[in-house]
């Protein structure tokens, strides 16, 4: 099931709820299939990677995890906090996004 969401690549969100919550981040990818989201320093998780050559370093990585698109809210600077969006029609057909709040365009 693919999920319909306003959020594109390099928007910033706010998380608005789990452990994370509070915290800002930029989109870095989206997985519009299983509806989740990849927040810059949001839910980092830690990786023990194991050396795949020789040369090839192992160690302990620490890495982004994905979130659930629901947890996120666009974060309008003008409104300061996370705002729900919409979608404007102009009149020669072209979409943008709007935030409900203040009505700035996006």
């Amino acid at each position: 099931m693919v999920v319909k969401t306003k959020l594109k690549k390099g928007d910033t969100v706010i998380v608005n709820s789990g452990s994370e919550k509070g915290k800002k981040g930029e989109i870095i990818a989206i997985d519009r299939k299983n509806g989740k989201v990849l927040v810059k320093d949001v839910n980092i998780r830690t990786m023990h990677v194991k050396a795949k050559k020789q040369g090839q370093e192992s160690g302990i990585i620490k890495k982004e995890g994905y979130i659930n698109v629901s947890k996120v809210n666009y974060y309008c600077e003008k409104c300061e906090k996370g705002v729900k969006l919409g979608i404007k029609v102009s009149e020669d057909g072209t979409k943008q996004r709007f935030c409900k709040k203040c009505e700035e365009v996006k």
